[in-house]
């Protein structure tokens, strides 16, 4: 079906009969609609629109060289399928990284939601998700809640381009902190839209201070002698995955990037020749793709135990929104392997963690049962000791954020409408402009996070960072990893929704984890759900 007709199709669902009129310029899609007309020369693009794992050539097409003896930790790694730090493979975790990509929204945060509610690491602390966040079709309010509860904000770019320049990348930084709150020091990662990476690509990102990338896969059996199902390495001898293709400057020794990390992303695999990457559950029946991802899973537990992804475009999640197919076989099949994986009491130190956690480990690689030692993994509740502050807690935020939307036709808001603590800016924030002026229309303008403060502190109506700390939530780890494991299985209703959302939902909240607030413009969700609609099925 062509774009235009899709979008027709769509609002006639919703019984809309008037002209669309979509925002965001002439490509309301993020280029999901018009993928052929891109040389995606790195990856093969599935169904959603990316995502289907490469050809990657496995381990001998790398023309890879590094020497552990020169390339030690905390800041070198050599790509290896052995895990680091010289343990014994019965002391090493068992990682399993669930990560999102695209726009956040109430609907988005919501799925995941139901997917991590009441499972808890060995140490009693709620498990971390990773959330490779766009601009285009993002609620920033959702970003500050997501980060608040203590998961990570990565880069996706501002309009999910494919082979992204300097200003997608850097733009996203800047939109993110002074709109959602979100510290620069905290933004760490990087993926790139459709997987598209260059050589260019991965110097920027060194360029700007990145720590890692995870654009790259892994499409060889770990159990294959001749797999790349490595380890996270830094790219100081270049990179040693998606090694099959032709694209100047990856592999064979480049791009030399001391201390740049590539956290691989693993495929789950329906047999040994048929690598799934994102959203595998969208390519079978879910009841068997669940079934792909226990042996998957339990081929890296018996083996060198490397980190198993669950890697998703969450809106293919989200429950009750317009257009979408129900969810639940989907989320019922990817709890039911999380409860095998996670929650299973004959599983040991296995822990679902964010990518930055992961990273934390492998620059000091200690046994499973000395984990707590390391602060990444340690339960740290924020202590806010004022009643009312815009600072990513629902419960404390609900009467000052911030609507930002316009009733004005053509006005960049009128069809991107957004919640922010940070106050409403003239435009939706662009490549060219990311940090736009404050409609000051009420006379009382909000204060962008200070650089020595972080977001649950930081109240930026009055522009200070409040005298408060963490409190050390953390339990103690039983012998070698066993300790608390999982309260949650098959939680398909750990965040309920409540009809459709509406776009305004904020995550973690007390029951349904959302405080929903109207929109003033049926027309703005209209064409906040055709963009989402647009983004679970090509991106």
């Amino acid at each position: 079906m062509r774009c235009s007709s899709l979008l027709i199709a769509a609002a006639a669902t919703l019984g809309l009969t008037a002209p669309l009129v979509v925002a965001h310029g002439d490509d309301p899609l993020h280029s999901g609609c018009h993928t052929k007309r891109h040389q995606l020369n790195r990856r093969q693009v599935s169904a959603t629109g990316e995502g289907a794992a490469p050809a990657g050539g496995g381990a001998a097409a790398a023309r890879y060289s590094c020497d552990p003896n020169t390339c030690k930790l905390p800041d070198c790694r050599c790509a290896d399928v052995k895990p680091p730090g010289n343990l014994a493979i019965e002391d090493v975790p068992q990682f399993i990284t669930l990560t999102a990509d695209d726009g956040v929204t109430s609907f988005t945060v919501d799925a995941l939601n139901r997917l991590m509610n009441g499972r808890k690491n060995p140490n009693g602390c709620p498990v971390k998700a990773t959330y490779f966040a766009q601009l285009d079709y993002t609620n920033y309010s959702s970003v500050t809640n997501w980060y608040v509860a203590g998961h990570d904000v990565a880069d996706h770019t501002v309009t999910h381009v494919a082979q992204p320049s300097d200003g997608e990348i850097r733009s996203n930084l800047i939109a993110m902190n002074a709109l959602a709150g979100i510290p620069y020091r905290s933004m760490i990662g990087f993926r790139a839209p459709f997987l598209n990476y260059t050589k260019d690509t991965l110097v920027s990102l060194n360029k700007f201070q990145f720590t890692y990338d995870s654009s790259a896969s892994s499409s060889v059996p770990a159990t294959d002698p001749n797999t790349d199902a490595f380890w996270p390495y830094t790219l100081d001898h270049g990179m040693a995955n998606d090694c099959a293709g032709d694209v100047v400057g990856i592999c064979g020794g480049e791009p030399k990037l001391n201390g740049f990390w590539e956290i691989p992303m693993y495929s789950t695999y329906e047999s040994p020749t048929a690598p799934h990457l994102m959203d595998p559950w969208l390519d079978a029946d879910p009841n068997v793709v669940a079934g792909w991802m226990r042996n998957t899973f339990m081929d890296h537990y018996n083996g060198n135990k490397q980190p198993f992804g669950l890697y998703s475009h969450p809106i293919n999640l989200a429950s009750g929104y317009p257009g979408l197919p129900d969810p639940t076989n989907k989320l019922n099949a990817i709890n039911s392997f999380l409860d095998f994986a996670h929650s299973n009491q004959s599983m040991r130190n296995v822990w679902m963690v964010s990518n930055s956690q992961l990273l934390a480990w492998m620059r000091n690689p200690v046994p499973a049962s000395q984990l707590n030692t390391l602060d990444e993994f340690k339960c740290q509740a924020p202590q806010v000791n004022q009643d009312v502050i815009c600072n990513g807690m629902p419960e404390k935020e609900a009467t000052v954020v911030q609507n930002c939307i316009s009733d004005t036709p053509g006005d960049s808001l009128n069809n991107s409408p957004f919640r922010t603590c940070y106050g409403c800016p003239l435009q939706r924030p662009t490549v060219d402009v990311p940090n736009p002026p404050q409609n000051n229309a009420s006379g009382s303008l909000r204060h962008r996070i200070a650089d020595n403060c972080d977001t649950p502190f930081w109240d930026p109506i009055a522009g200070k960072c409040l005298n408060s700390g963490f409190k050390d939530e953390t339990r103690t780890i039983g012998q070698n990893g066993e300790g608390i494991t999982s309260t949650g299985n098959t939680n398909t209703d750990g965040a309920t929704t409540s009809g459709g959302g509406d776009g305004y939902s904020t995550f973690g909240g007390p029951g349904s984890g959302a405080a929903a607030v109207g929109l003033p413009s049926f027309f703005a969700v209209l064409t906040l759900g055709l963009s989402a609609l647009a983004a679970a099925m090509f991106a």
